[in-house]
């Protein structure tokens, strides 16, 4: 919690369909893909600005993750994760129909799984986005 991430890339973790033997992603369904790499410049760019940020996948979903036990399916499944949110993947669509280059920066204010929201760190994770944000675009 009060981490800063980055994504490496962003994946539409619950775009797809369920199956007898489990998740089919939209890209095994010929629909697309459920993935976007960030550019490789602004991702060189925030790494050496940021050492000290982690650097994975940034999951997208459409309903966060409220269990333990999905929790470990979507680490399972994404094992480079490192942060999971509900707009980056639709950004990044977004920057990529208008050719625009896309990164993925954030903050952690609470652990995936069950909502303890006493437990959410808002405040530190709001100020440790303004430092990053500071210290990539100073």
């Amino acid at each position: 919690m009060g981490a800063t991430v980055i994504g490496a890339r962003a994946i539409a973790a619950d775009l797809g369909a369920e199956s007898p033997d489990g998740f089919l992603p939209v890209d095994q369904l010929g629909f697309g893909s459920n993935l976007l790499d960030a550019d490789p410049t602004l991702l060189k760019n925030l790494t050496a600005a940021l050492p000290a940020a982690v650097v994975g996948d940034i999951l997208t979903l459409a309903t966060v993750t409220g269990t333990a036990r999905t929790a470990a399916t979507l680490q399972a499944r994404h094992p480079q994760a490192v942060a999971e949110a509900m707009e980056g993947y639709g950004v990044a669509c977004a920057a990529q129909t208008a050719g625009v280059p896309f990164a993925e920066l954030r903050t952690v204010s609470n652990p995936v799984g069950p909502r303890d929201r006493a437990a959410w760190r808002l405040r530190e994770a709001f100020s440790a986005l303004t430092d990053a944000a500071t210290a990539a675009c100073g």
